[in-house]
C-alpha cells in the first residue's frame, strides 16, 4: 500500500435535525434515536479502523498515523535494515523491503507505481535510466558514496606498472568513464578533451598513455587481477572478495565535484518529490546507528554524503541527462 500526505479526516457530525411542526416529546424522541445510531455507527467505525492497523486508522508509538512505504532495493540482505526498519516503525512508518536481483527492474518498478521509493543505484546510473527510456524519476535524497580504486597482485605502487601494461575496467556505461578518469588522474593515460563520466576506452589516447586497458564485467575485475597489471574493482565486488581497502594503490576522492554522479540516492517519482513521508524515510536512514551499519559493513569505505540538497542532486542528475543527448 502507497502513503501519501492526505490524511484522514474525522467523519463529518451529523447536522441537527429539524423539528416538526407541533413538535413536542414525539421529536424530541426521534432526535435522541438519531444521536445515538449515529455515535454507535461512529464508534464501530472507529474500532474498525484501529484494530486493522491501516494507514487510514492505525497509530504509531508517537500517536500518529501508520502508513506504509514499499522500497525497492538490490541490496535486501544489508545489515542496515533491521536497524532502518526497527526506526521508521518507532515514527509509524512500515517500511516494505521489495527485492529486485536484476538492476534494470527497481526503475521500472517504481514508475509503474509498484513500489514508493527505490535504494539501489548512484546518480549517473539514475540518468542514463531516464535517458534511455524518457522518463523522469528524481532523487529524493542522498545516501553514500563509496570510492573506486585500483588494485593489483603484482605492484605495489602505481608508479611500478610498467610502459605498456594492462589494466581492467568495469564495461559497465556508468561505472567505465569513471574508471578511466581514475586512471587518468593517477597518470596511468590520457583522455581525448581531458575526459568525462561518459568516456569510454575509445577516448584514451594511446600516444599518451602509459598503459592499455581492456573494459570487462564488473564483477570480472576481480578475477582479472592476477592476469592484469592492476583493476579498477567497484567498492562492492572488492568488499565481496575481502580485498583489504588499504592496499588499494590508488582511489578517486568521493568528497570531490568530479565524483558527485556517483553519490548514491534515494530515488522518487516527479510527483513525489516533495512527499513529506518520503523525505521522513530519508531523514531516517540517515541516524547515526543506521549510518554506522552502512559504514561497518562496507569496512568503512563508504561516506555517508550529506550537505547536498535535493536541489543540488536534481542538477547533477539535469546537468549528467544533458551530456547524454
Amino acid at each position: 500500500m502507497s502513503t501519501s500526505d492526505h490524511q484522514p479526516t474525522p467523519a463529518e457530525e451529523p447536522a441537527a435535525l429539524p423539528e416538526k411542526p407541533g413538535g413536542g416529546h414525539r421529536g424530541i424522541i426521534i432526535t435522541a434515536v438519531v444521536v445515538v445510531i449515529a455515535l454507535i455507527a461512529g464508534a464501530i467505525v472507529w474500532a474498525t479502523q484501529r484494530g486493522s492497523g491501516s494507514a487510514a486508522g492505525g497509530e504509531s508509538a508517537t500517536g500518529g498515523a501508520k502508513v506504509t512505504v514499499k522500497i525497492g532495493t538490490t541490496e535486501a540482505g544489508a545489515k542496515f535494515w533491521p536497524i532502518f526498519i526497527k526506526k521508521a516503525a518507532a515514527q509509524g512508518i512500515t517500511i516494505e523491503k521489495v527485492d529486485f536481483s536484476d538492476y534494470n527492474q527497481p526503475n521500472r518498478a517504481l514508475s509503474q507505481g509498484q513500489i514508493d521509493l527505490n535504494y539501489f543505484q548512484h546518480i549517473f546510473f539514475l540518468a542514463n535510466y531516464n535517458h534511455e527510456n524518457n522518463d523522469n524519476l528524481v532523487p529524493l535524497d542522498s545516501t553514500y558514496i563509496v570510492p573506486l580504486s585500483i588494485y593489483s597482485k603484482t605492484h605495489k605502487k602505481v608508479s611500478e606498472i610498467p610502459s605498456g601494461g594492462k589494466v581492467a575496467i568495469p564495461n559497465d556505461d556508468t561505472n567505465q568513464g569513471r574508471a578511466l578518469l581514475l586512471l587518468q588522474k593517477a597518470g596511468l593515460l590520457t583522455l581525448k578533451d581531458g575526459g568525462s563520466p561518459l568516456s569510454t576506452p575509445a577516448d584514451v589516447v594511446a600516444a599518451k598513455s602509459k598503459v592499455t586497458v581492456t573494459a570487462v564485467d564488473a564483477s570480472q575485475t576481480v578475477t582479472a587481477l592476477p592476469s592484469v597489471d592492476a583493476s579498477v574493482i567497484n567498492n562492492g565486488f572488492a568488499v565481496d572478495a575481502k580485498i583489504d581497502p588499504d592496499t588499494a594503490l590508488a582511489e578517486d576522492d568521493p568528497s570531490s565535484k568530479e565524483a558527485e554522479p556517483y553519490i548514491n540516492i534515494f530515488a522518487a517519482r516527479a510527483k513525489d518529490k516533495n512527499n513529506a513521508t518520503y523525505k521522513k524515510v530519508a531523514r531516517i536512514w540517515h541516524d547515526p546507528e543506521v549510518t554506522k551499519s552502512v559504514l561497518a559493513e562496507s569496512g568503512n569505505t563508504a561516506h555517508v554524503v550529506t550537505g547536498k540538497s535535493q536541489a543540488d542532486l536534481q542538477k547533477a542528475l539535469d546537468d549528467l541527462q544533458a551530456e547524454l543527448k
